[in-house]
């Protein structure tokens, strides 16, 4: 693909000459009733709304998400927030020879270094039947989806490689919780750390632009996780009832409240430990990459991020510890 600036580096003012892919596409209406399309653009950097006034028809009728389009026009803002003015669009062509592979974000953790720890992790887990359950489930071409997939559309770890990379956070964050405290069951917890986003492999599609698919939509990761988890504790010979229970609870109640959409809340020690090891790599993680991606400019302040409730503030502040006492637990 030809070199091309970062959408996410770009200004008011500054000129769009890009190949870009189609994250959304919409054909609206206002409120005079005149007809127009509104479409998300982006590349591995992020991504900007985009309004076609005219001229829309063959785009609108022909264009879908995951397709890439050739893009001429001008950064401006509306609302305090950076879109593209578009002079020229159009679908991009084989002769072009761009797919919609080249615009999706990717983990910066090196993949096989990533695979490596999380297979040590399964050979680590004491506990008998929890081991041949994770091996049993993270083979063939089940694991290759999982080790691919996104950890959600957008919000946090939203890249490919992202599901393995937020759920080896989980598995420290976890692990470190059980040196803590030692009532923790660590295999039962490792092991639903490990199970808790499994459903994600099926409800994202991500070999272009990343989206829910019809069983995402209607069941949902956590339901598709505990089917396909129970499917598999049939095949271990003598698993136990309580654990199986135990674990079942964990994979349910990692979202922690009804209204984040978790069937129960978190009803014994492990479950709460996932559950607010969930949410402290999702956050942080999504906060990181709204500051890396909404901050431009001279401003340090990101517009207002609806899931956040905030808008949010980047600092300037020197990291004087870096390479000493503060390494990546990763490094």
């Amino acid at each position: 693909m030809t070199d091309q600036t970062s959408l996410v580096t770009l200004v008011k003012g500054d000129h769009v000459d890009h190949y870009l892919l189609i994250r959304r596409i919409e054909l609206r209406s206002t409120r005079t009733g005149s007809q127009y399309l509104s479409l998300e653009l982006g590349d591995k950097s992020g991504s900007l709304n985009a309004n076609i006034w005219e001229n829309f028809k063959e785009l609108a009728n022909g264009g879908e998400i995951g397709d890439v389009v050739k893009v001429r026009g001008t950064i401006e803002e509306f609302q305090n927030s950076p879109q593209i003015r578009i002079s020229e669009i159009r679908l991009a062509k084989s002769s072009d020879k761009v797919t919609s592979q080249d615009f999706l974000p990717k983990s910066v953790r090196d993949l096989n270094e990533m695979t490596s720890e999380f297979k040590t992790r399964i050979q680590n887990i004491s506990q008998s039947q929890l081991k041949s359950l994770l091996e049993n489930i993270f083979s063939g071409e089940r694991f290759n989806n999982f080790i691919k997939a996104p950890a959600g559309k957008s919000w946090h770890h939203g890249y490919l490689h992202g599901l393995i990379e937020h759920t080896l956070e989980i598995i420290k964050i976890c692990d470190l919780m059980c040196d803590f405290h030692s009532e923790l069951n660590r295999d039962l917890l490792i092991t639903g750390a490990m199970l808790h986003d499994l459903g994600k492999t099926e409800e994202l599609k991500y070999d272009s632009a990343f989206e829910y698919t019809d069983d995402g939509k209607l069941i949902g990761h956590i339901v598709m996780a505990v089917i396909l988890v129970k499917e598999e504790i049939k095949r271990v010979p003598d698993f136990p009832r309580e654990l199986e229970r135990n674990l079942i609870h964990l994979i349910l109640s990692h979202q922690g409240k009804l209204e984040y959409a978790s069937p129960v809340v978190p009803k014994t020690i492990e479950a709460i430990a996932l559950y607010q090891a969930d949410e402290l790599s999702a956050k942080v993680n999504a906060y990181k990459s709204a500051v890396s991606s909404e901050t431009r400019g001279e401003s340090q302040w990101t517009k207002y991020i609806t899931l956040a409730q905030t808008d949010l503030y980047k600092h300037n502040l020197e990291n004087e510890s870096e390479g000493k006492n503060n390494k990546s637990l990763f490094d």
